[in-house]
């Protein structure tokens, strides 16, 4: 185990929690892994809502709209701790790019996206007895051109599936970016800095080190 820093990033002394200190709103692996990489213990309780965006729903309102709504969710089944909850867009112009439903609607977005620049929103919302915070985490992502068969080669090794905008910047997908300017980690699903601040104001250190290490 690593040695104990002297505070955590909340300013709170690190100490090794059995407990969890957050409900994380959220199925997503990415982003407990994230949690678990700043040492935030935690339980993960999906919330199940309504994803369908609204009719002329600007992309950054919809993210923020969908993290606010599954922390509620969160806090209603279980308000005995605070909640973590965070929703993701993959957004060119003014389309939005889920999820690919199959070979054909991955290489869509991988053809769309391809040797241009796109932005990751990803929005955060903490609520607890403080009170509800959120913010957006905006980073720009470009995409070097594919080859001819590229995109069938990566859909085939099965992890475009179930990733917005059809790619993973933290897994084979990484050899498709170019550059990135903004957060690595939110583009992943959850910006780390930011989280870790929106955090300490509902009193949730990081740097657990029963986690972490």
């Amino acid at each position: 185990m690593l040695g104990d820093p002297p505070n955590g990033a909340s300013g709170a002394p690190v100490t090794a929690m059995s407990q969890p200190a957050v409900t994380l709103a959220s199925a997503s692996a990415r982003r407990t892994l994230l949690l678990d990489q700043i040492g935030v213990p935690h339980v993960v309780r999906p919330a199940d809502i309504d994803e369908a965006r609204l009719a002329g729903e600007p992309a950054a309102a919809y993210t923020r709209r969908l993290a606010a709504a599954k922390a509620a969710v969160g806090w209603r089944t279980d308000p005995s701790r605070p909640v973590l909850a965070a929703d993701t867009a993959v957004v060119l112009g003014r389309e939005l790019f889920g999820k690919p439903a199959d070979l054909k609607d991955c290489l869509r977005m991988l053809n769309a996206l391809a040797g241009r620049t796109h932005r990751v929103l990803t929005a955060v919302t903490v609520r607890s007895a403080a009170g509800e915070h959120g913010l957006l985490s905006v980073s720009e992502v470009t995409m070097r051109p594919l080859a001819p068969g590229e995109g069938e080669r990566y859909w085939a090794t099965g992890e475009p599936c179930g990733k917005a905008g059809g790619y993973a910047i933290q897994g084979l997908g990484a050899t498709l970016i170019s550059r990135l300017h903004g957060s690595y980690s939110g583009v992943m699903g959850l910006p780390l800095a930011e989280t870790a601040a929106l955090l300490a104001r509902h009193g949730v250190a990081t740097w657990n080190t029963e986690v972490a290490a």
